[in-house]
Parts: C-alpha cells; structure tokens; sequence
C-alpha cells in the first residue's frame, strides 16, 4: 500500500512545475530505499549532477561516502532507510536550494514522511535541519548534531537526529577523536541502537573511506 501510495505523490512531482528548478532538471530525485522495511526517512538537501542523471539521491561521492558510514554502522541503506531531499530538482551549480524552491517541494516532502511513518528521522545537513526547526544565529550543525529531538511533520511527532551532510565529510578526511567524520560514526552508531538494538554488526567488514 505504501508504494502505491508514494507512486500518486511521484507522478505528481514528476510533473510539477512549481519552481524554476523544473525547467532546468534532468530527473526528478524523489526517493531511494525499501518503503515497506524502512524504519528511518533520511533527508538530504538536494540532487546534485550524477542524481539528476539518473534519477535517485545520493549516488556520487557524497553518497558513497555516506554508505560506507552506514555499513560500518550497521545500517542497510536498502532496507532500513527510505532517502529523500528537501528538494526533488537539482538546482544550479549545486547551490542551497532557496527558501521559494523548499517551499514548493515542501508538500511532497511530507507526504512521503506522512506514508512512511517512521520510527525516525535524520536530517543529513543545514539545509534539512533548518526546513523543519529554527536555529538562532549561535546554533550551528556542530552543536545541535547527534542529540535526539522531536520535530513535527504535519501535526504528528517524531524523533530525530542531526548528522553532518556527507559532502563536508569529502573535505575532512581526520578519523581523530572529535573529527567530523569520527562524530559521524558516533551518531549513526547511537541512530542503529536505539533504531535497531538488536541488530548483529559484521566487525569483520572491509571498510573503505573515500
């Protein structure tokens, strides 16, 4: 039932006209993962130009990053997490999207939070944190990352966590103790105990960081 209902929601975005980022796509990037398994909605910012390519979210560098951290972590990126963005259209030269093109993506972003329900939610960035809560000037993703909140997505509650957007991991590739990429070990491990406690992680693993 939740893929036939997330199909309306797709052929409606797919055919939206709602922002000037529609006359310059490729693709729309509407979602990636298992809708039926999934038990945390992960959102990105936006599709960069390997996503409007072929059509699906975090497929370059950032995203492969990204899934190395999750299987470390002991995460199925295929069936533990249903992927989206702020915005389904990539906009130029990989800029923040605006607050006029969130807007008119915001609708089909919570429709496929509002069909998945999850049991959780990780803002991977500025960009998804800030299109669900206000930050005063001082708060930055280094001091809010890694702490559970509740946000509200159309009347109902949920848990959710910060985490640093892959795409600044590329930049910083420290593994020390308090590094950024370190950090994001820690909150994808907190993200799989409380998510998944029961889950068994394979320690034998090649991991490979990018």
């Amino acid at each position: 039932m939740k893929k036939n209902c997330l199909e309306i929601v797709r052929q409606k975005c797919e055919s939206c006209n709602g922002c000037a980022l529609a006359k310059s796509r490729n693709n729309v990037v509407f979602s990636d993962g298992n809708p039926s398994t999934a038990k945390i909605v992960l959102i990105g910012e936006a599709p960069g130009e390997m996503e409007d390519e072929c059509g699906r979210p975090f497929v370059g560098r950032a995203g492969q990053l990204l899934n190395e951290f999750l299987a470390d972590a002991g995460i199925s990126r295929d069936e533990d997490l249903y992927i989206i963005n702020t915005v389904k259209c990539r906009p130029p030269e990989n800029r923040v999207p605006t607050d006029e093109e969130k807007s008119a993506c915001h609708k089909f972003l919570v429709a496929q939070i509002d069909i998945i329900k999850p049991q959780a939610i990780i803002l991977c960035g500025a960009t998804a944190l800030k299109s669900f809560v206000e930050l005063d000037k001082k708060q930055t993703i280094s001091k809010v990352r890694g702490k559970w909140m509740n946000i509200m997505v159309d009347g109902v509650e949920y848990k959710a966590m910060t985490i640093f957007h892959p795409s600044y991991l590329l930049r910083n590739h420290s593994m020390e103790e308090g590094s950024p990429r370190r950090l994001m070990q820690q909150d994808l491990s907190e993200i799989k105990n409380t998510i998944f406690p029961d889950k068994i992680i394979d320690e034998n693993r090649e991991l490979v960081m990018l």
